[in-house]
């Protein structure tokens, strides 16, 4: 699979996973501790056009001050953000999206293929998050899980100096590859308990 079509074969995933969460689960609690499904669905509609404007090589501000300032009082949140998501898909499918050099909500440059890399990783832990939040089991391609997880190996550390992952939680080498990929950001792949990632 080439890397133009991680992203969208991602997405697919993550559009299930929104249709299949009800409207009264919005309150239920995910596996990033200081996350419900509300807060989550805000997260991810903050952050959406700034992943989407990346692949364009685009500066593009959030669609409100702040995460909890995201409204989901008016219209369907649930296509929303599968219309986002697919915004998303589709600006990463272009091969230009994955070159040279880019920015996600600040003026820092990096290089496209990390940002894509980080992209795809956001939207396949964030789907986990929503599923495992909301009872339902998604599944993935083995190239998208294989690429996110080839992509969190030398980065992981990173994310935890930043703040964007809890600590690792140990797995065993020959867990499943997602639960692999959960451990190496935090998350406890198994349902007994909730790690304290974002």
């Amino acid at each position: 699979m080439s890397r133009e079509q991680l992203i969208p074969r991602a997405v697919k995933t993550a559009v299930e996973v929104v249709g299949g969460t009800k409207p009264d689960q919005l309150g239920a609690p995910t596996p990033c501790s200081e996350y419900d499904v509300r807060a989550l669905v805000h997260h991810l509609l903050f952050w959406g056009p700034s992943l989407e404007g990346a692949a364009r090589k685009e500066s593009v501000p959030p669609p409100a001050a702040a995460e909890p300032d995201v409204d989901l009082t008016t219209g369907d949140w649930a296509a929303t953000l599968t219309a986002q998501l697919h915004r998303t898909a589709d600006a990463w499918s272009a091969p230009g999206a994955w070159t040279g050099t880019t920015h996600m909500g600040g003026p820092h440059e990096m290089p496209a293929e990390l940002v894509g890399g980080m992209v795809l990783g956001e939207v396949v832990v964030h789907t986990w998050d929503l599923a495992r939040a909301t009872g339902q089991a998604p599944a993935w391609d083995d190239d998208v899980l294989e690429q996110v997880h080839r992509d969190l190996v030398p980065t992981a550390q990173m994310g935890r100096d930043m703040g964007i992952y809890g600590p690792e939680v140990p797995v065993p080498a020959d867990a499943p590859l997602i639960h692999r990929i959960l451990g190496l950001s935090g998350r406890q792949p198994q349902p007994a308990s909730a790690a304290p990632v974002t």
